[in-house]
């Protein structure tokens, strides 16, 4: 049987790298996976489930005679990684990474590849607010978005190659400047976890005579805070790695908060009236 890639290496085997060995698996796209990381405990977990065939805590091993190499680590550590493994990769392997921050990580990777090896930087769309090997799932990426961050550095088969197992794996591909895909993640994305942490963090340290405020919410503040119960670690990379471009969202945020405090201090009815409408406008707009 021919496979498209022959021996797929996943760096991270958690939600994110777990779900698509499941997925291409499932489609017949892979020959052999082997599982990269620093948990054991994680890596066997992965092994067990059938997720990969191989598990190694040597990312140098476990990328030898690789097709592909996916990396699913925090955002900071990608070109670290990508640095770590150059020597090891065979002739023509195809590099590829889930991390929702492009610029700065393509701009790196694309200069420490080998030659003769690709670079292609890709972004998922899609995940829970858990992790682990154990919390991945063949269907993650079924009907969600995954956006490819080509350059003019980019080789056209590589990109195909990575697109096409996007699509098996039941994502509708996309691509775009890895620039504008930051400032579009900072507005969508990378906002509203730094407003759901900050959300919590707020209400979790009011002091209202002594009460555990938190102790006394329900399904609105639940729903709406979900996502601050994701890896601090994670958001702690993305946030630094999009700086300017989250900085810029926060700010944008920030005025119009001071608008809707403006409206509410002024017992201002026509405008908080306005305000509100906008906004369902754009959110029952969202399909």
């Amino acid at each position: 049987m021919s496979f498209i890639i022959e021996r797929l290496a996943i760096i991270g085997v958690g939600l994110i790298g777990g779900s698509l060995a499941r997925a291409l698996r499932e489609a017949g796209a892979v020959g052999s996976v082997v599982g990269i990381g620093r948990s054991r405990t994680n890596l066997e977990d992965a092994l067990s489930l059938g997720i990969c065939d191989d598990i190694t805590q040597d990312a140098l091993e476990g990328v030898k005679g690789a097709d592909m190499v996916f990396i699913s680590v925090p955002v900071c550590s990608i070109p670290a990684v990508v640095a770590e493994i150059a020597p090891a990769l065979a002739p023509g392997c195809i590099v590829t990474d889930g991390g929702s921050v492009k610029t700065a990580i393509v701009r790196e990777c694309e200069a420490i590849m080998p030659t003769g090896c690709h670079f292609v930087g890709g972004h998922p769309i899609a995940g829970t607010e858990h992790s682990g090997a154990a919390a991945s799932f063949a269907t993650l990426y079924r009907g969600k978005r995954c956006i490819l961050t080509p350059t003019k550095h980019t080789d056209p088969a590589a990109l195909e190659t990575v697109a096409r197992l996007w699509r098996l794996a039941g994502a509708d591909v996309c691509s775009m400047e890895p620039g504008h895909h930051d400032r579009i993640f900072a507005e969508i994305s990378h906002l509203p976890h730094a407003v759901a942490y900050a959300l919590v963090h707020a209400v979790g340290t009011a002091d209202v005579e002594g009460e555990n405020v938190l102790s006394y919410t329900a399904g609105g503040f639940r729903d709406f805070t979900r996502i601050a119960s994701s890896d601090p670690v994670m958001w702690r990379d993305i946030s630094l790695m999009n700086r300017e471009a989250l900085l810029a969202s926060i700010d944008g945020f920030s005025a119009s908060l001071a608008e809707l405090r403006r409206r509410i201090d002024n017992g201002d009815q026509a405008g908080l009236t306005e305000f509100f409408t906008t906004a369902k406008k754009f959110r029952d707009g969202i399909v």
